[in-house]
């Protein structure tokens, strides 16, 4: 009887280890997934018309600085030339993605995918795997590293990228049903899903739709 008892208390113990280390794993690979995604917000932030503005200032500045440098003082002129340099690349790349986005709904419509995507919903179809792949291209070429995005925060199932896709060249829900051979009910589902998922916390299909759009 003694014998059980011990067993039952080892066992408990084991299993109370074992309970605790899951609950901090999944603690943990949350924070990490929120850090990533406050990166990707400061990045988008960094492209953004006041940052650039805000960079051109600090440019003018460093070039006023070395101006009444002259000759002197070599290390320091190197320091804010890099400085300046850093921030003027920073600013170059920052407009090209601004240019990107801001042609994007011009050069999505007009996409040969987003045509093929029409047709498909014409004829009640979903798409291939040839027009998935398409699409996926069409997107990464607008929005730079998009599909890396997303799967650095969910390990997702093509369900899951097949409507985040759909929802980022701002496909309809009842669309997107069809095009991916699922009910209505079930891209909800999905979609305030992956926001819980991603988020851990409980959110709406709309704020699963946000966060794609803003990535």
């Amino acid at each position: 009887m003694i014998y059980e008892i011990l067993i039952g208390i080892v066992l408990y113990a084991v299993l109370f280890v074992v309970t605790v280390q899951n609950s901090r794993r999944k603690v943990i690979v949350l924070q990490e997934r929120l850090d990533k995604i406050r990166m990707m917000q400061a990045q988008q932030e960094a492209q953004s018309q006041q940052s650039i503005a805000q960079n051109e200032e600090k440019i003018r500045e460093l070039e006023t600085l070395l101006r009444k440098l002259g000759d002197e003082n070599s290390l320091l002129r190197l320091e804010l030339e890099e400085k300046k340099a850093t921030l003027y690349y920073n600013n170059k790349v920052a407009m090209l993605e601004n240019e990107k986005r801001q042609q994007a709904e011009t050069v999505i419509f007009s996409s040969d995918i987003y045509h093929r995507i029409q047709e498909c919903l014409n004829g009640g179809r979903s798409l291939s795997h040839h027009d998935w792949t398409a699409l996926a291209e069409m997107v990464n070429s607008i929005y730079t590293g998009f599909t890396e995005k997303l799967y650095s925060l969910y390990r997702m199932s093509e369900q899951d990228y097949h409507v985040s896709l759909l929802i980022k060249v701002r496909v309809q829900p009842k669309d997107i049903a069809l095009l991916t051979a699922h009910s209505k009910e079930s891209v909800a589902s999905t979609r305030s899903r992956l926001y819980q998922k991603v988020f851990g916390q409980k959110g709406s299909s709309k704020d699963w739709d946000d966060f794609i759009l803003s990535l």
